[in-house]
C-alpha cells in the first residue's frame, strides 16, 4: 500500500474527521485514524462508536489496502510540516508498519490492521431529503446553543429534526428557553419524519459542512449526513421528543420592537451587575422606553439603562435570565428584533422583524420569577 498526497490537502481532511475521535476510547484502536485506499482514491474514518466521520480525497498511487494509523503522531508530524508531498509506504501483509516519507527525511510509527477497526454503520434504507448547506448550516447555529446539556434529559440534549415534505424544521429547548428554525423550500420531497440528533454529532456536523448540497438520511437508528465529499454518521437519542407547540404562546398582546444590537449591547453591560445565581434582569416598558435594571443585593451592585423602543399594550415588568436573552440576541441577525409579552409569569416570544420569505425563526424564554 503506496501513495503521494499534499501534506497541508491531508492534514485539512484529518482536522476534519478527528474531532470524532475521543481522547480515552474505548477501544484503542478507535485513539486513530482508518485509511483505505482504492485506486487514487483514499477515504479516511474517525468514529467514537456512537459518531463517524468519513473524508475522501485524491491521491497520487494505486491499489487497494486498509490501515489504522495512530492520531495524534500523524497529526503532529504534518503540522510541523511545511506543504509538500508526503509519501505513505504500508507493509499490509506484515506488521503494518507505516512510513512517512517527506523532503526532509523519513518517519515511522506502528500501524494495525483496518480490519480490526470497527466497522461504521452504512445507509441501508431509510428516508433521505436533500438541503442546500446553508440552510442545514443556519439550522444548527440558531439552535445548538438552546438544547439542555442534562444527562437525566436524553430528549432535550439533542436538537429534533423533522422533515415534513415541504418543510424542514429544527427545536431545541431545555425548558427555560426554546427555539424553533423552520424552512419551507425543501422542493419534491417526499419524506415525513423525524428524529433527535445529539449535541456533539452537531458540534462535529458544523465543521464537515460545506455550502453544497446536504443529504440527510435517517434508519430510526443511526443519521446520515452526506455534504461534498465528507459524511457524518451518529446514533440517535432513542427518546419521545416533548410537544414544543403546547408551550408556545399564540395570544401574547403587548408587542416590543427594539434594535438587536444596542439591546445586547445594553445587555452585555446590565448583566455584569446581575445577581450571579439566577442572572435576573428587569425590563420595565411604557409606550417608547425600555428599562433595564440589574441588582445584587449581596454585593450592592446594581445598574440601570434606557433604550428607546416602540412599544404597543399596556405597561409592564418582566424579568428575565441574562445569559439565556444574551445567547438568543446572538444567535439572531436581523437589525429589529420583536418580543411578544404577555405576563411577568408567562414565555415570551423573540423573533426577528426582518426574515427571509423562505425561513421562520421563533425564539420563547421564559421569564424569571420577580425577586425584590
Amino acid at each position: 500500500m503506496k501513495f503521494t498526497v499534499s501534506s497541508t490537502q491531508l492534514l485539512k481532511e484529518l482536522q476534519r474527521a478527528g474531532g470524532a475521535i475521543q481522547s480515552k476510547p474505548v477501544i484503542p484502536i478507535l485513539e486513530g485514524f482508518l485509511f483505505s485506499l482504492k485506486g487514487n482514491k483514499l477515504t479516511i474514518t474517525a468514529s467514537d462508536l456512537e459518531t463517524s466521520i468519513t473524508t475522501q480525497l485524491e491521491v497520487q498511487g494505486g491499489g487497494e489496502g486498509r490501515v489504522a494509523i495512530p492520531a495524534r503522531i500523524l497529526i503532529d508530524t504534518l503540522k510541523a510540516l511545511p506543504e509538500q508531498p508526503v509519501t505513505f509506504e504500508i507493509d499490509t501483509e506484515g506488521h503494518y508498519m507505516v512510513k512517512l516519507t517527506s523532503a526532509y527525511g523519513q518517519y515511522k510509527q506502528a500501524g494495525a490492521p483496518g480490519d480490526d477497526f470497527p466497522a461504521t454503520p452504512e445507509v441501508n434504507s431509510g428516508d433521505e431529503v436533500v438541503l442546500p448547506g446553508s440552510v442545514v448550516q443556519r439550522a444548527v447555529a440558531k439552535t445548538l446553543f438552546a438544547a439542555a446539556d442534562d444527562e437525566l434529559r436524553p430528549a432535550m440534549s439533542g436538537v429534533f429534526f423533522q422533515l415534513d415534505f415541504d418543510k424542514f424544521r429544527a427545536v431545541a429547548t431545555d425548558a427555560h428557553k426554546l427555539v424553533r428554525y423552520t424552512y419551507r423550500e425543501i422542493g419534491d420531497n417526499k419524506v415525513s419524519t423525524h428524529f433527535i440528533v445529539p449535541r456533539k454529532s452537531l458540534h462535529l456536523l458544523k465543521n464537515i459542512l460545506s455550502e453544497e448540497e446536504v443529504t440527510i438520511a435517517n434508519d430510526g437508528k443511526f443519521a446520515y449526513f452526506t455534504s461534498g465529499d465528507a459524511r457524518l454518521s451518529c446514533r440517535l437519542i432513542d427518546a419521545q421528543y416533548p410537544d414544543y407547540n403546547a408551550v408556545i404562546p399564540v395570544d401574547n398582546p403587548n408587542h416590543l420592537r427594539v434594535n438587536r444590537l444596542d439591546l445586547l449591547s445594553s445587555m452585555k453591560r446590565i448583566a455584569i451587575y446581575a445577581n450571579q445565581t439566577t442572572n435576573q434582569v428587569m425590563f420595565d416598558i411604557t409606550s417608547n422606553e425600555l428599562t433595564i435594571t440589574a441588582q445584587d443585593l449581596d454585593f450592592a451592585n446594581e445598574a440601570e439603562e434606557r433604550l428607546g423602543c416602540d412599544y404597543e399594550g399596556e405597561p409592564l415588568q418582566i424579568a428575565f435570565n441574562a445569559k439565556f436573552l444574551i445567547d438568543m440576541l446572538a444567535a439572531l441577525d436581523s437589525e429589529m428584533v420583536k418580543f411578544s409579552l404577555f405576563s411577568p409569569t408567562r414565555a415570551g416570544l423573540i423573533e426577528p422583524v426582518e426574515q427571509e420569505d423562505s425561513e421562520d425563526i421563533l425564539m420563547l424564554l421564559m421569564p424569571v420569577m420577580l425577586t425584590v
